[in-house]
């Protein structure tokens, strides 16, 4: 009893280090992005969505380089890829009443995810075809070659970011800076929020393993669902406090650029430092399938009208309730697709 009180503190305290991380993370970026006069876009794709991601890249290094399960880290990351594409959009669509979207982060940054998801999907592919575990069926051992090919799609993606930038400062025929901005300042602010994100989520994530294993559940049930809610959390509380703003293609920005770092950076990362870890085909292909799902679903209600309705964030959460509902069926042995 004492552990479990001990374990909720913990997550509680974590979600106060998170929030006010995410404060500072938020309040930097937004002058920063100003004072380089970024495009809305390139503030919410690059700097809010990497700095807000840094939590899952802690997470799989770690489970990867300390823990020696490359699978527990990938449940975090399509897990957190999940939370970010069903819950976070659908509370900011709540919050906002509407979430409004434009045409360039719908045919951009919406499709350079899905590139991404099939890139990640098939990383994954090749791992079981070309360096199968022998004895384990579906089973096979992610390397640095093909670990680095996400990693060079995502050079991609910010090359493409940069052009954009590029075009906004000719467009307006010269670069002005904010003189009533400290950039030193507010980069040492950014730095301070991204130490307390990760000191925070630290907490979060040893109090979710830390019930896992007080209840004798599987790690990687939470994973998915407490671990990724909780490395998350830095992006819903951006997301939610510019949908309440009205910015919403910062906040869908946000969350899509904070996707894409997670499966074409964070992933690798771990593979990238130790050299090699197996990855089970069986559990990520059915999680990279409703990955699939949730953003064909994100995807086509953005593309209505370029907006996304109080009526379709519900959509959004509900489906994120079935993916939860799922899992536990799954730890329970009612089904047996994943586990």
């Amino acid at each position: 009893m004492l552990l479990f009180i001990f374990y909720i503190g913990l997550a509680g305290i974590g979600t106060a280090v998170t929030w006010k991380g995410s404060g500072l993370l938020e309040l930097a970026s937004d002058r920063l992005a100003r004072h380089y006069r970024l495009p809305a876009i390139v503030q919410g794709a690059v700097i809010a969505a990497v700095g807000s991601s840094f939590p899952e890249l802690s997470a799989t290094v770690i489970s990867t380089l300390l823990h020696g399960d490359f699978d527990l880290g990938v449940a975090s990351i399509v897990g957190s890829a999940i939370f970010n594409i069903l819950v976070i959009p659908g509370v900011s669509g709540l919050v906002g009443r509407r979430l409004q979207a434009d045409i360039n982060l719908v045919y951009k940054d919406v499709q350079f995810y899905i590139i991404s998801v099939a890139t990640l999907l098939l990383a994954f592919s090749f791992a079981v075809i070309y360096h199968p575990v022998s004895g384990a069926d579906l089973v096979g051992s992610m390397t640095r070659p093909i670990a680095l090919a996400p990693v060079l799609l995502y050079g991609l993606y910010l090359f493409v970011q940069q052009q954009d930038t590029r075009e906004k400062w000719a467009a307006e025929n010269s670069v002005q800076q904010n003189s009533r901005v400290s950039p030193l300042r507010e980069w040492l602010r950014l730095i301070a929020g991204l130490l307390l994100i990760i000191a925070g989520v630290e907490g979060l994530l040893r109090s979710a393993l830390g019930l896992g294993e007080l209840l004798n559940t599987p790690s990687s049930l939470w994973g998915l669902t407490v671990v990724a809610a909780g490395t998350s959390l830095p992006d819903m509380f951006i997301s939610v406090k510019t949908a309440r703003k009205g910015q919403g293609v910062v906040s869908l920005a946000n969350v899509l650029g904070s996707n894409i770092f997670d499966l074409l950076i964070a992933v690798p990362a771990g593979i990238l430092i130790v050299g090699s870890s197996a990855v089970n085909f069986s559990i990520a292909a059915p999680l990279m399938g409703f990955l699939t799902l949730a953003t064909i679903v994100l995807f086509t209600t953005l593309r209505t009208r370029l907006t996304l309705y109080r009526g379709e964030a519900v959509l959004l959460l509900v489906l994120y309730v079935l993916f939860v509902t799922w899992m536990i069926l799954e730890t329970t042995g009612v089904t047996g697709l994943v586990f």
